[in-house]
């Protein structure tokens, strides 16, 4: 069994200013707060002794390495990241940042979503990635457009009902 794994997709560099004004404030928090904090923690672990037996030694080294992690991540990607904190010209299409309200055609259900970037989607919010199969079927419709997109659960039709820009 080999270890090779095909490269991730490249993600869409598109964020909208809230996302990366909290993207900034993490990584801010992540190296100036929780690592020092985990640092003088780990190097009082490290001096109860025995370090072969000490749970909080071991603890305290797995999340130094997760804060590292995150911090090397967010380093690199938010410097990569292209900001988009205006409307388009053609506010009555769907383009990254819009909110969309949409009704199932099959069962008339109706549901909400902001196209955002891939570093700040949220599903309890309604937030999806704009690199998400319904996203990508939506951009550039209008209202009473209708969309096919294919969901996990199988292929589904939508209606475009509202498209609005701003948060």
């Amino acid at each position: 069994m080999s270890r090779w794994r095909p490269p991730p997709e490249k993600s869409t560099a598109l964020i909208t200013r809230s996302g990366h004004d909290r993207l900034k404030a993490e990584l801010d928090d992540l190296w100036r707060v929780r690592r020092p904090e985990v640092v003088k923690a780990l190097a009082a672990a490290a001096a109860e002794g025995d370090r072969s037996e000490n749970a909080e030694y071991t603890y305290r080294k797995k999340q130094l390495g997760e804060i590292d992690r995150r911090v090397r991540y967010l380093s690199k990607r938010v410097p990569a990241l292209r900001v988009i904190d205006e409307a388009p010209a053609d506010r009555d299409a769907v383009f990254f940042g819009a909110w969309v309200e949409l009704e199932r055609i099959d069962s008339g259900e109706s549901s909400r979503y902001r196209i955002v970037g891939p570093d700040e989607t949220d599903a309890t919010t309604g937030w999806i990635s704009i690199d998400s199969p319904l996203a990508r079927a939506l951009l550039k419709k209008r209202v009473d457009d209708e969309v096919e997109a294919q969901l996990p659960g199988g292929p589904a039709r939508f209606a475009v009902v509202a498209v609005e820009y701003g948060d």
